[in-house]
């Protein structure tokens, strides 16, 4: 299946994510915040990004924004999975340049679904590009 990388701070959400998405069959890179997550993806070359927004030192935000400036990352599928709720919060979220923004507390089935919908979205571009 595909490699993932999952950044939250929060050890049990951590955990709940890596679970769902291994038992689906993912390769999952689990790291503790926004900085250990960029050099994940730089390192890893994973195929999506689960990233929480509120993390000590590179927020959510800041690593989806350096991730979109990256030659080799900038077309990596992002989902941010937050506490904040507040339209403006998913504005800035989806601005910052991620593709799906999902508020905790969140729906493990939901969560699947949208890394299912990203994953196939990205194969398709891939497919298209080398079409």
């Amino acid at each position: 299946m595909a490699k993932i990388v999952v950044a939250d701070d929060d050890v049990d959400i951590r955990e709940l994510v890596e679970f769902k998405l291994a038992s689906m069959g993912h390769e999952i890179v689990a790291v503790a915040d926004g900085a250990a997550a960029v050099d994940a993806c730089r390192a890893e070359h994973p195929d999506l990004a689960v990233l929480d927004v509120m993390m000590p030192g590179v927020s959510g935000l800041d690593a989806v924004r350096t991730i979109r400036a990256d030659a080799v990352l900038g077309s990596l599928p992002v989902i941010l999975l937050t506490a904040r709720a507040q339209e403006s919060d998913v504005e800035t979220g989806l601005s910052s340049g991620a593709d799906e923004y999902i508020t905790k507390p969140f729906s493990p089935r939901d969560l699947a679904a949208r890394v299912d919908q990203l994953l196939e979205r990205a194969a398709g571009r891939g497919q298209a590009s080398r079409g």
